[in-house]
């Protein structure tokens, strides 16, 4: 019964979600253009706009939590998570020609090598443009970087968010670009 609510849910929170096309629209209205985005790790400095971006992201994809995370809250998680410096997990954001964040995927890794997409989140306005993908694949790159003998990368497809990227054969494909600008959390 659970997993028909849900799948109820999935189908209507999808009907608010403006289509490729809108979005398309929306990107020419504000003069982005999508190869105008920058993919690259995060870094210390994108703690602040990082936190704000998720809890922004995490309130428009989970509508019916009566109490979701503040500012605070998200802030403190990812002063911590950026306080970890052994390697186990990194993060990639999008960022526009204004600088600002427009998504972001982290990635854990596990200490057998292989690991998994943790979180990936983007503004409703730059979703159904292929970025989910590209982060996607940015994030299955570095666990293949990790482990290239044996690559290891999991999806949960359970997880609302998580079910588009069920069948990750289609969405690891090249060619992607990827620029580090830095390489330290």
């Amino acid at each position: 019964m659970k997993s028909i609510v849900i799948a109820i849910m999935r189908y209507l929170l999808n009907l608010k979600r403006p289509s490729k096309a809108a979005n398309t629209r929306l990107l020419q209205q504000r003069g982005e253009r999508l190869d105008s985005l920058l993919i690259r790790e995060a870094v210390d400095g994108d703690l602040p706009a990082l936190a704000a971006l998720h809890v922004k992201t995490w309130i428009g994809t989970y509508l019916n939590v009566k109490h979701p995370p503040t500012y605070e809250i998200r802030e403190y998680q990812w002063k911590e998570q950026f306080q970890v410096r052994d390697g186990s997990w990194f993060c990639f954001v999008i960022v526009n020609a204004s600088g600002e964040l427009v998504g972001f995927a982290k990635g854990k890794r596990e200490p057998n090598g292989k690991g998994g997409l943790n979180k990936i989140y983007l503004l409703r306005e730059y979703q159904r443009l292929g970025l989910g993908r590209l982060l996607l694949c940015h994030v299955a790159r570095r666990f293949n970087c990790f482990h290239p003998q044996n690559p290891g990368f999991l999806i949960n497809g359970s997880r609302i968010s998580g079910s588009h990227y069920q069948n990750c054969h289609r969405v690891l494909r090249p060619p992607i670009l990827y620029r580090s600008l830095s390489t330290s959390h």
